[in-house]
């Protein structure tokens, strides 16, 4: 293991209980995230990329295995951690503002109103929503909504942030739009970030590594390096290297899904 990992999942096991019986969805998940680095998590639907969100942020606690967030076994919900959703759900009776600093105001700190105001100001200059401050949710795209969702889950400076299905429900130009934004949050503020896609140009994109989940109950099935620096434009998923990254991610979708190449394509 990395002596620079934040966040270490080490043989986790979790099952829920529900009224048809036990669901076993984690079985020896083990995923390492280094600080400062950008993990993207890809696999079926239904195979716990949810509840490893959840067991990171102490929302969830593993039946077997640990948990390691900064040397510290999770065993609450922790501050430290901001998180962002496909839905951004905005309280609509705040203005963006407001929306953006809310965290400032759970989360303890010796900020005054005006510090608070300062950091909601600065984050939405940064995704470009410079103007729209006093603006109601209801006032703005769905694009803009979960560029203010990303400021949110920003504003107490977490050092994880936690990104689930964020630009799933976004069309395909907004959506790569937040791309390149998330990029500039990166070389603008410190955390370490695990992403849930089910995009996998997203995952190569966006992350340092891309980790693929086999099928529920999950563990670890195959780890991908993404080769590409921070400094990355929308052209290089047009290249040989990451086409050939891309068709390896989904080979081994493929497998966690029980199905081979060879079935695939006979199929078709």
């Amino acid at each position: 293991m990395s002596s620079d990992a934040l966040i270490r999942i080490s043989d986790v096991k979790h099952t829920f209980h529900t009224n048809a019986g036990p669901l076993p969805v984690l079985d020896g998940l083990n995923v390492e995230i280094e600080k400062g680095g950008f993990t993207a998590v890809v696999g079926p639907s239904g195979c716990g990329k949810s509840t490893l969100t959840r067991l990171i942020a102490g929302l969830l606690f593993p039946d077997e295995g640990d948990v390691i967030l900064n040397g510290e076994q999770v065993r609450s919900p922790r501050s430290t951690v901001g998180m962002a959703f496909q839905n951004p759900v905005l309280l609509e009776w705040r203005t963006i503002l407001d929306n953006v600093c809310l965290p400032l105001e759970i989360v303890p700190n010796d900020l005054t109103r005006k510090q608070r105001d300062a950091r909601g100001y600065e984050l939405l200059a940064m995704v470009g929503l410079e103007g729209f401050e006093d603006k109601k949710p209801s006032e703005l795209s769905g694009g803009m909504r979960q560029r203010a969702s990303l400021c949110r889950a920003l504003a107490h400076r977490p050092e994880v942030l936690i990104l689930d299905e964020p630009f799933g429900a976004l069309d395909a130009f907004t959506r790569e739009d937040l791309w390149q934004i998330m990029h500039e949050l990166r070389h603008a503020e410190a955390f370490t970030c695990l992403l849930i896609t089910h995009d996998l140009r997203e995952s190569v994109f966006l992350a340092d590594q891309v980790v693929v989940l086999s099928g529920r109950p999950a563990k670890t099935q195959y780890v991908l390096d993404v080769p590409f620096g921070r400094d990355r434009v929308l052209d290089d998923l047009f290249t040989a290297e990451a086409t050939e990254m891309l068709r390896d991610l989904r080979h081994q979708i493929q497998v966690a899904q029980g199905r081979t190449v060879e079935e695939t394509e006979s199929a078709a």
